[in-house]
């Protein structure tokens, strides 16, 4: 392994060396721990990925709905810059996942424009030596919990990658006489629905995208998150998460429910 991996900070390297010697960290509860080990890995440390980004000025019309591409790619890109350093970090501990990876976003009073996009997680390896790096020679990704993995593993499906879909989109305002057209009614505001449904769309549709160039057969624990961040109530930020995985093996180790009925009498 090289000692000074690509884009880390040279703390990095120490911590990470640490590591390598066999110490562990995690984020993992010991429930969660437990769990990992009993389908064959173990963590070895806690890994993280940052960045800090500015995102451009984008003209909106007042009127109009319509995605803001400049704010989306600047929300794609800084998120995926920190799941990199993430997978980085894994990749030098020889793992072959992270589990638990969870994505913030944090603003601070020195940045206006400005959001530092981290990414976190514990990275683990199979203690049976074998590969489960995803088609691309990655770490793979998931943000299931340790029981949900656990769960997962038990069906004979093991994630590819953490996948997601952003699309922000600003909102258009309503006109006066909309506005007074409507008053006192019950009905429903076409304009609104139909930008909201197709900035979900494009999210969703990103999404799967992604999972579809690690070859998944499908998504679990899908999540769409909607937040105005800094720039007011009408521009929006969808994002689409999700966790792509693959089916290895037929054999399902799962408690049948008799079997659970018998063990809690």
């Amino acid at each position: 392994m090289s000692d000074d991996p690509q884009g880390l900070p040279e703390a990095t390297s120490h911590r990470l060396e640490e590591l390598e010697h066999g110490l562990f960290t995690s984020d993992l509860s010991v429930n969660e721990f437990l769990l990992i080990k009993e389908v064959g890995f173990h963590p070895l440390g806690f890994v993280m990925g940052s960045s800090i980004y500015h995102t451009g000025i984008q003209t909106r019309k007042w009127g109009q709905s319509q995605e803001l591409t400049k704010l989306t790619e600047a929300m794609y890109n800084a998120r995926e810059l920190a799941m990199t350093r993430m997978e980085e970090e894994a990749a030098e501990l020889g793992a072959d996942g992270v589990v638990g990876v969870r994505l913030d976003v944090n603003y601070y009073e020195w940045g206006k424009d400005a959001a530092e996009f981290i990414a976190v997680g514990t990275a683990v390896k199979a203690e049976s030596g074998v590969s489960h790096r995803n088609k691309l020679g990655k770490p793979f990704t998931s943000d299931l919990s340790g029981q949900d993995f656990w769960t997962l593993m038990q069906t004979g499906y093991i994630p590819q990658g953490l996948v997601m879909g952003t699309c922000v989109y600003h909102i258009a305002h309503r006109g006066l006489g909309q506005t007074l057209g409507s008053a006192g009614q019950n009905v429903e505001l076409p304009n609104f629905t139909q930008a909201l449904y197709e900035a979900r769309e494009l999210a969703m549709t990103r999404m799967q995208d992604e999972a579809d160039r690690l070859g998944a057969s499908g998504i679990v624990g899908v999540r769409l998150e909607e937040k105005s961040h800094q720039w007011g109530s009408h521009t929006i930020e969808f994002l689409s998460l999700g966790t792509a995985v693959v089916k290895t093996s037929n054999e399902v180790t799962l408690p049948t429910p008799t079997t659970i009925i018998s063990l809690d009498n």
